[in-house]
């Protein structure tokens, strides 16, 4: 009975129910990159399994037995002083059991509120906040699943919102160590409390529920590893209206552009434990921020990593337009390197 528990977790998981997405959603800050070295692997990637805690936040099945005691912190300076970060604390019960506990959030800053007649109201604040419970558990040698919960909570000047999301995954790694695999069932949930109500009753919004599908490599005889990260696999058409001139259009996007706007590459120089150097590339971003007219390196993301002392450290960058960057820091260690004292 004990080895089918992780099974019935993932079916309850996949049984919830979920709301029709319309292209729009709530909670969106839930696809934020997590730490620096997310950030600098495009913001998605779901297969990398080199025992960093960090990468939980998107596959729970991730955690593995080297990430008993971790600690990850993560900040990052956004657009416009917007601030966001998250921090987790994973914990081992015993060799087929890990866990690990999280927060991500953000702050969008204050604001001057106005009325209709614009006669200043005072100052307001937005934020957005999750907590993730995470479990993983083994099944063999080669396969791990695991399941998130998270409760979330949003307020934005009056009104707010509460809610709560599941994720779902399962990660694959071979004999060798050199090639993992993952798939992901992200945001599966439902409001609680909606911002508003309507004539209807209440305004229920959906959440943003992704399923993904990821790729790593790494070369026996070379320190390089690639990712792939699919992502949206749910829904084929990532396409939006713009306004021009009071003029809303449908962009029509092309098969292969489309194609490719479900897809995040990833590229990392790993040539010791203690270092690393990373770059990604995601095309939905670069498509959808490049301005006509303007060179751009949008889309495009690099960081490094290196191990001071007893912490792991790392940055990582993200190009949005010409000369609009946003910039992530982390910091990561283990309690185990302070027993050693």
């Amino acid at each position: 009975m004990k080895s089918k528990l992780p099974l019935l977790i993932v079916v309850l998981l996949l049984s919830l129910p979920v709301f029709p997405q319309a292209g729009v959603g709530i909670y969106r800050f839930l696809d934020l990159p997590v730490s620096s070295r997310m950030s600098a692997l495009g913001s998605d990637n779901i297969s990398l399994r080199d025992n960093d805690l960090n990468f939980s936040f998107l596959n729970p099945a991730l955690l593995t037995s080297e990430t008993n005691g971790e600690i990850g912190m993560n900040y990052s300076n956004y657009l416009s002083d917007i601030q966001f970060g998250s921090a987790i604390y994973g914990h081992n019960f015993d060799n087929k059991n890990y866990a690990a506990i999280g927060i991500q959030y953000v702050d969008l800053g204050k604001f001057d509120g106005r009325n209709e007649i614009d006669v200043q109201t005072g100052t307001f604040t937005a934020k957005d906040m999750a907590l993730y419970v995470i479990y993983a558990r083994p099944l063999n040698k080669h396969f791990t699943v695991g399941g998130t919960f998270k409760p979330i909570f949003s307020a934005y000047e009056r009104y707010s919102s509460a809610g709560v999301a599941m994720d779902a995954g399962i990660s694959y790694t071979d004999s060798t160590g050199l090639f993992s695999a993952g798939l992901v069932l992200r945001n599966a949930g439902f409001q609680l409390k909606t911002y508003r109500n309507d004539e209807d009753g209440r305004h229920n919004e959906p959440l943003p529920f992704d399923v993904q599908i990821g790729l790593s490599k790494k070369f026996s005889h070379a320190p390089f590893r690639f990712s792939l990260t699919l992502n949206n696999l749910n829904r084929w058409n990532l396409s939006y209206q713009s306004t021009n001139q009071l003029l809303t259009t449908q962009n029509n996007i092309k098969f292969v552009d489309m194609a490719f706007r479900h897809a995040v590459f990833g590229v990392e120089f790993v040539p010791s434990n203690n270092f690393y150097l990373a770059a990604g590339y995601n095309h939905r971003r670069h498509q959808e921020m490049t301005v006509e007219g303007f060179k751009s390196m949008a889309g495009f993301s690099f960081g490094g990593g290196i191990k001071l002392y007893k912490f792991h450290v790392g940055f990582g960058m993200s190009e949005f337009q010409t000369g609009i960057a946003s910039y992530m820091f982390s910091i990561n260690t283990s309690l185990s390197e302070f027993s050693k004292l």
